[in-house]
């Protein structure tokens, strides 16, 4: 059974300037392939994959340029990954279009893009690969267990990483030493190191089914989960620690904004090196903010998600949300965006998954917050601000807590 592992990791100096150094050889190459390809489509010369531009990269563009000979200085599989992640984006792109020669936009509108890609380092043209901007994107330094001579080791306080060797854990024991490590990969967000591994858990088993009672869970906004067992877990969203931390976040950006504000009035002025390095100064506070308020969700979710399956239930049953959907309301966009919904559900499945415990998921169109549990009328005119569900047979419950023994006795759905 193959099990992922994300951990933080402490290089020392030498090696975080290789992180550095392979990481942006990644941005470098990847919108290197980005461009190649806009040029090839716009000269009607068809769409080069990713094996074709590796060795045009290796035959052609190298040896040609002496002064890009430091690309061969990063890892072949990182660079070969990002080439890889390029050609993956296209793909997407040509199956959102179902077309892929571009026949849903003109000439002069791919090359207005891409001409505006590459100054701004974005596309107008929704789906289409974009620019990586430096400091702006997420690159990873790819390894991979080659052969059995070549393995991936890993002990309790630090792992081999190739090109990088040994690397010390800040988390010690987190990652299984006896197990064996298929492949990874590093990443860089915030000024901190993360090293993410697939092990492949051959002696891992799966835990037996329950026969307890199930349970039903309703996501919501005022509360982030409520379930029919008469428990429920708050929104992580209104505690001090949170508030605080976005209070903050709004006066770093807004410090952040000036300082751009204030470059472009400097621009040509001999302070403008300076205001720049402020800049990268203060983006990385920002940075640093938005990391703590995504570790802070992060880990209420991994609680919510061990605290409903540890209690061994029979069944867990939840709602397929249209979150894309409900983030077209501008008023609730925000804090829906900030439950992390897609997120919890992905770990709860994995969860119930090892653990052995079935997940139920309901059609999203079934009306659980307005079907009476009681009667099993449905009430139509039920408003979002109706917070307590009252039927006319006289039941009367929380409309959460009315929608989730709801989902639990759903005889329609499937299993995920």
């Amino acid at each position: 059974m193959l099990r992922a592992y994300k951990t933080e990791i402490n290089p020392t100096d030498a090696q975080r300037s290789i992180i550095n150094r392979t990481l942006g050889t990644c941005r470098h190459i990847y919108n290197l392939y980005v461009s190649k390809n806009d040029e090839s489509l716009l000269s009607n010369n068809g769409f080069i994959n990713g094996n074709n531009f590796s060795k045009w990269l290796n035959n052609e563009y190298i040896p040609n340029n002496p002064d890009k000979n430091w690309i061969k200085d990063a890892s072949s599989k990182s660079v070969k990954q990002a080439i890889m992640n390029g050609h993956s984006a296209f793909l997407r792109f040509f199956r959102e279009k179902k077309k892929p020669d571009y026949k849903p936009y003109s000439k002069q509108q791919i090359k207005k893009a891409t001409e505006h890609g590459k100054q701004l380092g974005y596309y107008d043209m929704q789906g289409h690969p974009k620019y990586k901007k430096k400091n702006k994107f997420e690159a990873k330094l790819y390894f991979v267990k080659n052969d059995a001579q070549h393995i991936i080791k890993c002990e309790r306080h630090k792992i081999n990483i190739p090109t990088l060797g040994w690397v010390r854990l800040k988390e010690k024991g987190y990652i299984p030493t006896k197990d064996i490590i298929k492949s990874g990969s590093v990443s860089k967000r915030a000024g901190r190191y993360y090293v993410s591994v697939l092990v492949d858990a051959i002696d891992t088993e799966l835990s037996k089914p329950s026969n307890n009672d199930g349970v039903g869970v309703d996501l919501g906004i005022t509360k982030f989960a409520t379930c029919s067992n008469e428990k429920a877990y708050e929104n992580i969203n209104k505690i001090d620690e949170v508030r605080r931390l976005e209070k903050k976040l709004k006066r770093e950006q807004r410090k952040l904004s000036r300082k751009y504000e204030s470059l472009k009035d400097r621009n040509k002025d001999l302070k403008g090196e300076a205001t720049r390095q402020n800049i990268r100064k203060q983006a990385e506070v920002v940075q640093r903010i938005h990391q703590r308020l995504n570790n802070i969700r992060t880990d209420y979710i991994n609680k919510t998600v061990l605290n409903l399956v540890k209690t061994k239930p029979g069944y867990i049953t939840i709602e397929d949300l249209n979150v894309k959907g409900m983030m077209k309301n501008k008023h609730l966009a925000k804090a829906i965006a900030q439950q992390k919904f897609s997120e919890f559900r992905t770990k709860l499945e994995a969860k119930c998954k090892v653990n052995g415990v079935e997940l139920r998921v309901v059609d999203r169109w079934f009306p659980s917050s307005k079907i009476c549990h009681e009667c099993g009328s449905i009430k139509s005119d039920l408003k979002q601000s109706d917070r307590v569900f009252r039927c006319e047979c006289g039941y009367e419950a929380d409309r959460d807590f009315n929608a989730s023994l709801n989902l639990k006795d759903a005889n329609v759905y499937k299993v995920a």
